[in-house]
């Protein structure tokens, strides 16, 4: 009851609220929602606090979105990714204070912007050949930054398009990727400590936010074309990398 009493209800609301607007975005253009309340919650909570309480919020809104999509899940894509991508997440978190999270962010908000090069402004609908197996060293790769940076769903998107996976093939096989590797997450932070009794509330108030916007997004994406979602998931990674490189200049600056 101590914690909960020294909570401030109005950051939970901002929390819950933030979690509808976000991963309703993050539906209908194939993630990136999280990816955007990093420097939010950088503000609110302290960047040391964001990647647990993202990963925590997201991964409990994951479940909905992994009913809502189940029939579209690509599983031959899921067993290549998802084993490699457990054992980044232990490592990352053994290793959480040892990186320079900001030269991080940095590099993904430089790459993200590029999209918009690579996929000429949305007119191409692959950029790069992709092969199965490809999403193993990937896995591992991004599940380390993701577990230290606290988001990198935009990230996984020109892999998914290159290899094929649009619309709702993309969020539920993404989703159900994402879904056991935010297992090892939250198992790692609770297991070195990083997570504690205050963020594992500010986490589920994100969670249950996050949990509504799945199924109010999943309504839109339905009537959208498939032109309309490429366009939609590329102008998100180039926000979502212009809003990284921003905080993070700043902070040289």
């Amino acid at each position: 009851m101590d914690v909960l009493t020294q909570t401030d209800p109005l950051v939970l609301l901002l929390l819950f609220l933030m979690g509808i607007v976000a991963f309703v975005i993050s539906t209908i253009s194939g993630g990136g929602g999280a990816l955007i309340l990093v420097p939010v919650l950088n503000w609110f909570i302290g960047t040391a606090q964001t990647a647990p309480v993202l990963n925590l919020g997201t991964f409990i809104g994951r479940p909905s979105r992994l009913i809502l999509f189940w029939k579209y899940i690509n599983w031959k894509i899921f067993w290549y990714y998802v084993p490699a991508a457990l054992l980044g997440a232990w490592i990352a978190a053994y290793l959480f204070s040892k990186f320079n999270v900001a030269w991080l962010q940095l590099f993904v908000g430089l790459f993200l912007v590029s999209t918009i090069f690579q996929y000429r402004f949305g007119k191409k609908e692959r950029s790069f050949l992709m092969k199965r197996w490809y999403f193993i060293p990937l896995g591992f790769l991004v599940s380390i930054l993701g577990t230290i940076i606290g988001a990198l769903g935009p990230v996984l998107n020109p892999f998914y398009l290159n290899i094929g996976l649009d619309k709702e093939e993309l969020i539920a096989t993404k989703t159900a990727n994402s879904f056991f590797l935010g297992l090892a997450q939250i198992g790692s932070y609770s297991f070195f400590g990083l997570l504690y009794a205050e963020l594992w509330i500010y986490g589920i108030a994100l969670g249950l936010g996050a949990t509504l916007g799945n199924i109010l997004g999943k309504r839109y994406l339905a009537k959208m074309k498939s032109s309309t979602f490429r366009k939609f998931l590329i102008a998100l990674m180039v926000i979502s990398g212009l809003i990284i490189i921003f905080k993070q200049l700043s902070r040289f600056l």
